[in-house]
């Protein structure tokens, strides 16, 4: 759980860095700051995506996922409830949902904590420790923590406990089932998060709100589907 520790920590750093750093940043730095990252998001989630794609043993999985996890979404109006609880901060919500799919979709992110649990190291010598992978996105979310904080603010520091909890998350399993979790649950799982990160890009950039909060149960549905 070390790596996942200090991952969660460099984010409220960055976030926090980037909050204070934001107040001294004028509107049209901001513009570019929403753009860029609009950008980022559209070749990191494509970048996620199409590589497992022909690695896929289910290819139609991840069209299964997004649609029963769009009308679940859309059935508990999951972008509804959140927009009407934070009406006055509308931006900072599509912020929250950006940082956490960076944060939590991805190879070092997902796999990480699996080896963390099932080859335990208390090595710092990131050559010498399991949780390389996580050392490794520690040093990438400090980064884009600041810049999605510079962007956003302050509330960009939620998005920690969320990674705390998704990388507990896939710690547990490994502890319970070991080395049994499949190699095809990542897989899955990288496709769809990749397509929800195109979303979030796609709405940054004004192109078009497909409500990606409603598509969020759709990371559920691989899971399910693996393990039951």
């Amino acid at each position: 759980m070390l790596g996942t520790i200090i991952n969660t920590a460099t984010i409220l750093v960055g976030g926090a860095f980037g909050a204070v750093a934001r107040r001294g940043i004028g509107e049209k730095y901001k513009k570019v700051l929403f753009d860029a990252l609009g950008l980022c998001c559209l070749v990191l989630g494509a970048n996620t995506a199409l590589p497992n794609m022909a690695k896929s043993e289910f290819p139609v999985l991840f069209i299964l996922s997004l649609a029963i996890g769009g009308l679940i979404g859309t059935r508990l109006d999951l972008a509804g409830r959140l927009e009407r609880a934070s009406r006055q901060h509308k931006g900072a919500v599509q912020g929250l949902t950006t940082g956490c799919l960076l944060y939590c979709i991805g190879t070092f992110a997902i796999v990480g904590p699996v080896l963390s649990c099932l080859s335990p190291s208390h090595g710092w010598a990131l050559r010498e420790s399991a949780n390389t992978y996580l050392y490794t996105n520690a040093t990438l979310d400090l980064v884009t923590s600041a810049v999605l904080a510079a962007t956003y603010g302050w509330v960009m520091l939620l998005a920690a406990p969320v990674l705390f909890v998704w990388q507990t998350m896939f710690y547990l399993i490994a502890w319970f089932f070991g080395d049994a979790m499949p190699e095809p649950m990542r897989c899955e799982l990288s496709i769809v998060g990749g397509v929800l990160i195109v979303s979030s890009g796609l709405s940054i950039l004004g192109i078009k709100d497909c409500k990606t909060i409603n598509l969020l149960p759709s990371l559920l549905v691989p899971v399910v589907y693996y393990l039951f």
